[in-house]
């Protein structure tokens, strides 16, 4: 999708747009009032303010968008997946060993448990050696402190989400057959 294309759609499409990018509803609301955007750089930079001031609970709704981790099998194939993209960023990536998967799906679920929402972090370029290594650190915070990480990993995220937003032809970004 280009700018134009973005800007062209019709609210309720905007609307879907932006909630692939990020599920809290007072954000993709004031994406949609914010357009039409004159280019990706004030796209960018409109999202960073939309994101500004938000309430805990519009973060707490934009954390809910994402899925936990579930189960063991389920990490393996994440990081399977990724583990290339992973190589090419960094040095010397070695694939998760099966301990590293277990303590980081019992450290989520403790996450979760402590904090009443899931462990958000910015995975793009970690191994799961390094998303565990963060899930430690974090999880001695207290919990406001904690859901401003989160938020600040949320905002990386849908940043990066938009990019892939703009990179993606229309139809494939919004499930529209063309006619």
């Amino acid at each position: 999708m280009t700018i134009a294309s973005l800007n062209a759609l019709k609210p309720e499409a905007a609307h879907l747009a932006f909630i692939q990018c990020c599920t809290a509803n007072t954000w993709v609301e004031r994406m949609v009032n914010a357009m039409p955007f004159s280019s990706v750089e004030t796209l960018v930079s409109q999202a960073d303010i939309n994101w500004q001031g938000l309430t805990q609970a519009d973060y707490l709704q934009a954390f809910e968008g994402h899925p936990k981790i579930g189960d063991v099998s389920s990490l393996r194939e994440k990081y399977r997946s990724t583990e290339k993209i992973a190589a090419g960023e960094q040095s010397g990536v070695n694939t998760a060993t099966e301990a590293t998967l277990s303590q980081l799906k019992q450290m989520n679920d403790d996450y979760q448990e402590r904090f009443g929402f899931i462990f958000i972090v910015c995975a793009t370029g970690k191994t799961a050696s390094q998303m565990l290594e963060i899930l430690v650190k974090r999880f001695v915070n207290d919990r406001s402190e904690e859901i401003i990480n989160a938020a600040e990993e949320q905002r990386k995220i849908l940043q990066i989400r938009i990019e892939k937003m703009i990179a993606t032809p229309i139809n494939t970004a919004l499930h529209v057959k063309e006619t």
